[in-house]
């Protein structure tokens, strides 16, 4: 076992406890400089209050602790896990799951998720399970990246199998077309990730990842990101607003992520977040 690094259960659960409350209570750099960017976009009066108090609740609960919202949302994790890591008992699935029940208990955390999806619909009373996307990657790396979701903004996400002839325009239209009609569900501004390529389940995947990126920043294929630029232009015209009330900007930022497909193939996912696109993350 010298060939590996030992990581303790402990040191994972806990780091994964305090991630929790980070992502509850402390909206990264990278979205508040975005939101003030995007405020000095907004032309409605009644939209740039928004903006105003969308930051005055970032600092409240920095400073106080407090959860940004009440829906402390579905904890999902994105790890990245060394091929030389192993662990001195249980598994990174079982610690994780064990960080997640004490964060949201320590951390004084809204509890959200029902063991079944249609019958019993009973709280599991500790926000567990999480749902974990695991990468293996080379060496003696473990990084995990929390990122909260809640469901008023994961319920306006969408998929749409396109046909490749529908191309460029098809991938527009969908994504403009989502975001209209989720109107106000979502607390816009939002944040939109897309998933384009790979097959069903990887599109969706694609598309959660997509949030994790630094809040406007550009696809590096200028071909991606003028077309997200494209995307964002085109939902902020629709005109729905801080809150669906109305106002220039219905969406911060557009991040798309894309993967290789079937030749008779393109899948296209859109998962919405709101403004308070909430992560964290640690290094062991």
């Amino acid at each position: 076992m010298s060939d590996y690094r030992i990581v303790s259960f402990e040191a994972v659960a806990q780091a994964v406890s305090d991630l929790c409350g980070k992502a509850a209570c402390d909206l990264p750099p990278d979205v508040l400089d975005r939101l003030r960017q995007m405020e000095a976009r907004e032309t409605s009066e009644l939209g740039r209050d928004f903006f105003a108090q969308y930051l005055e609740n970032a600092r409240i609960a920095r400073e106080e602790r407090m959860p940004l919202c009440q829906d402390t949302g579905f904890a999902v994790c994105f790890v990245e896990l060394g091929d030389r890591v192993r662990f001195d008992r249980g598994t990174i699935y079982e610690a994780i799951s064990e960080g997640v029940a004490r964060g949201y208990r320590e951390h004084y955390l809204r509890k959200s998720i029902v063991n079944d999806p249609l019958f019993d619909r009973k709280n599991t009373q500790d926000n567990t399970p999480p749902v974990i996307h695991l990468e293996l990657v080379p060496g003696e790396k473990l990084h995990i990246t929390l990122a909260p979701k809640g469901g008023g903004s994961e319920n306006m996400s969408a998929i749409r199998m396109l046909k490749p002839s529908d191309g460029r325009q098809g991938v527009v239209d969908f994504a403009v077309e989502t975001l209209r009609k989720a109107g106000g569900n979502p607390c816009p501004p939002t944040v939109v990730g897309m998933g384009i390529g790979g097959t069903f389940e990887k599109a969706a995947f694609l598309a959660k990842k997509a949030l994790l990126r630094k809040t406007g920043d550009p696809n590096p294929d200028p071909r991606y990101a003028e077309l997200e630029a494209e995307i964002l232009e085109k939902i902020n015209a629709t005109g729905v607003g801080p809150q669906g009330l109305g106002g220039s900007v219905t969406t911060l930022a557009v991040h798309i992520e894309f993967f290789p497909c079937h030749i008779a193939s393109l899948p296209v996912a859109i998962n919405v977040n709101c403004h308070a696109a909430r992560h964290a993350e640690v290094e062991l």
